[in-house]
């Protein structure tokens, strides 16, 4: 029985090979013959392909892993910059409610109205 040498092939060779079937640029049994495939591996490719899903090699986990650590770093900054800018926002409405007062450092408050009895 033969077996297929064990290679690994780029995302991109992958999706350029089912493209190329799917357009009708090549057939099946010719990509198999031109790239030197296994047919249950082109199979694979198609059917990955044909559902939308990723012909990419997988990240190994030490990426992953730093990635979601990057991840973490960065929601723990937007949590951050979040309570900074609300903390901003109510110290902003404060201002404004305490400059409508409408007092003046040189005249004080506006004086009550009088109730007409003084003379």
């Amino acid at each position: 029985m033969f077996r297929y040498p064990s290679r690994h092939h780029s995302g991109e060779f992958k999706l350029q090979v089912c493209s190329e079937i799917r357009a009708g640029v090549i057939g099946r049994n010719e990509a198999l013959r031109k790239y030197d495939l296994s047919p249950n591996l082109l199979g694979n490719w198609l059917n990955r392909y044909d559902r939308g899903q990723s012909l990419m090699p997988s990240e190994d986990p030490s990426s992953i892993a730093e990635y979601e650590a990057k991840i973490a770093a960065l929601e723990r900054k937007v949590g951050q910059l979040t309570m900074e800018v609300d903390l901003l926002k109510k110290s902003k409405r404060q201002q404004a409610a305490t400059n409508n007062d409408k007092s003046s450092v040189i005249s004080g408050p506006k004086a009550a109205p009088s109730d007409g009895g003084a003379t």
